[in-house]
């Protein structure tokens, strides 16, 4: 028998959008203050790709387990996650989270809310005095070489299988699928916002998970157009 799929699919990026901290902006802060200046700054000036700056400020953790679980409880996820999947379900979503992160912090954030959601990321495993080896996920159906992860390969999936797609991001990363969506079902702010405006594209901006989800909760996805 094959998967049943609900009438829409909610995909949603993960770091600053079901959490309010990136993890990877806490490691920085707190285990590997030289990460943003040569990562993620030689990410921005096109010197590595976005796996490649976040695979390096990872693998520069100098600390043990204990410290960087320390973080994971920093993250501030969306505090009635479980509520808001079980009600986006009931209305018809299938939620699924698209992330350039890695799945070692996320799995264990998620641990933290209880709520079982359908995730696709960069595996990863720490070693003490290694940091977070992250690694690409070869194996998976929206493998990007320079991402890990290919969100907008995960909007595209949904679309083909006739499903209304929504999406929710904040980041440069999360601009391919965002185009991909309709714009009531755009969901933005911080850099994904700008870039979004930048291209004159319409967008919901949010402050919380939550308050997508309630609105998603508003709409039933057999009513409304991906066009």
């Amino acid at each position: 028998m094959g998967h049943s799929y609900r009438p829409g699919l909610f995909v949603t990026d993960f770091d600053g959008t079901i959490t309010r901290q990136d993890f990877f902006r806490l490691v920085v802060e707190t285990l590997a203050p030289g990460g943003m200046e040569t990562f993620w700054r030689g990410y921005l000036n096109n010197r590595y790709t976005h796996f490649e700056a976040l695979q390096g400020i990872f693998g520069s953790i100098r600390a043990d387990e204990a410290q960087l679980l320390e973080l994971v409880h920093k993250a501030e996820p969306e505090p009635h996650l479980t509520k808001w999947v079980e009600r986006l379900n009931a209305a018809g979503w299938d939620v699924v989270v698209a992330s350039a992160g890695c799945g070692w912090y996320i799995d264990r954030i998620l641990s933290t809310t209880r709520a079982i959601l359908e995730v696709h990321a960069s595996p990863g495993r720490f070693v003490p005095g290694n940091g977070l080896l992250m690694e690409l996920p070869i194996g998976s159906p929206y493998f990007s070489p320079t991402h890990g992860i290919d969100k907008a390969a995960v909007v595209r999936a949904g679309l083909q299988r006739g499903q209304t797609v929504a999406y929710a991001g904040d980041g440069f990363s999360d601009l391919p699928a965002a185009r991909l969506v309709a714009e009531p079902l755009r969901f933005a702010r911080s850099d994904l916002s700008d870039a979004l405006s930048r291209e004159k594209l319409g967008f919901t901006p949010f402050e919380s998970w939550g308050s997508i989800a309630e609105a998603l909760c508003a709409v039933d996805p057999k009513t409304i157009n991906n066009t």
